[in-house]
């Protein structure tokens, strides 16, 4: 079984860019009367010509979501355990240039966050941390998985990649997913903004979802970071990924999410710009592409972008979330992440959602249903 680095290679950046920007209109019309889209087709529902057509797309996203996932969108939170770092990454707040202060939270801290989350009623938690294997390594990951494991339906990762050994120790603990983004497919973009540190080598973390499928992980969350190259050619390589997951690991699930560059200790600005229509049109792409994948849509976004994505294929949403150890109930202000954008706490979140025609999901039904069979 080849790892995805192998159909990577067989793509050249430039001939792809050149390809989605020639584009016509007659293209998309084409490919918007056919049944099935390919990933041929999608690289022409991305492009500039696409634009026009942006409600055509929206309305069959709306129609083929809610043919898959009913009227429901599932809600889930962030959990900060620490912001250690051996990383230097130009975009976030956690690189380890930047001189703030530390925490990685105890046990007792994570038990304290836990109750505060529990008493919003979540049943789903994504841990998340920077990345340090001396500091929140297996070990460390192990234990709080642990200890959390008995309060929630779904317990999902966000940290460091690992070998495939590693993950399988933390599926046996009870993981349920794992996300890793590649955050730019551009080799020399990548380079530039991840100087120093395990995570300036591109073709590891490229072959983490390879490892993670092996390993035989639940769902897999990949995507890019957009802003820090052009925000097509990166999605249709995450399209091309996820199609490459899908044919070698059919048992597993996959999601999508759409993480736009926002204001954090290291002030990078966006090369390329990805405008809120472009966000849309993407999501309506991806949709179109596949009607199974999971689209998350996160507090990065603004309220009333958050507001009216719910109809267009966004099928999971985070709310209330703190991007800072400790953020929820054990260290309010210390440094974040990233600054998020939709402050609303769960409750409004949970009435916009209603208010539109959709039932808030706590849990992976389908998870549970296989745990049955």
């Amino acid at each position: 079984m080849s790892n995805f680095k192998d159909t990577f290679d067989l793509y050249d950046w430039d001939s792809l860019e050149k390809e989605i920007y020639n584009f016509s209109s007659q293209d998309v019309q084409t490919v918007l009367s056919k049944d099935k889209i390919t990933l041929e087709d999608f690289k022409v529902l991305i492009s500039p010509a696409a634009k026009p057509f942006i409600e055509q797309m929206a309305q069959r996203s709306n129609s083929v979501t809610k043919k898959r996932f009913g009227n429901t969108i599932q809600m889930y939170i962030p959990m900060y355990l620490s912001n250690e770092c051996q990383n230097i990454c130009t975009y976030c707040g956690f690189s380890m240039t930047n001189k703030i202060k530390r925490k990685t939270l105890s046990d007792k801290e994570i038990l304290q966050e836990v109750a505060h989350i529990k008493d919003l009623g979540y049943d789903h938690i994504l841990l998340v941390t920077g990345e340090a294997n001396r500091t929140v390594g297996v070990s460390y990951l192990k234990g709080a998985i642990h200890l959390i494991r008995e309060h929630f339906s779904n317990i999902s990762i966000e940290v460091q990649p690992l070998n495939q050994e590693e993950y399988e120790t933390l599926i046996e603990e009870g993981l349920y997913a794992v996300l890793v983004y590649q955050e730019t497919y551009h080799k020399a973009t990548y380079k530039i903004h991840h100087p120093k540190g395990k995570k300036s080598n591109f073709d590891y973390r490229l072959d983490t979802p390879d490892r993670l499928g092996k390993a035989g992980i639940h769902k897999i969350g990949i995507g890019a970071l957009f802003g820090l190259e052009d925000w097509r050619v990166d999605s249709f390589y995450t399209a091309l990924h996820l199609k490459h997951l899908q044919r070698n690991y059919w048992k597993t699930k996959y999601s999508i999410s759409f993480p736009r560059l926002r204001p954090h200790q290291g002030k990078v600005q966006p090369k390329v710009e990805m405008t809120d229509a472009d966000l849309v049109q993407l999501i309506c792409a991806y949709r179109l592409l596949d009607e199974d994948v999971e689209l998350s849509m996160s507090t990065r976004e603004s309220e009333n972008f958050r507001n009216n994505i719910i109809n267009l294929g966004i099928t999971s949403i985070s709310a209330e979330s703190k991007t800072n150890p400790g953020g929820y109930a054990v260290a309010p202000q210390s440094l974040e992440q990233f600054e998020i954008s939709d402050e609303r706490n769960t409750e409004d979140i949970k009435r916009m959602i209603k208010s539109q025609g959709y039932e808030v999901v706590w849990k992976d039904w389908d998870k549970n249903y296989s745990e049955l069979m």
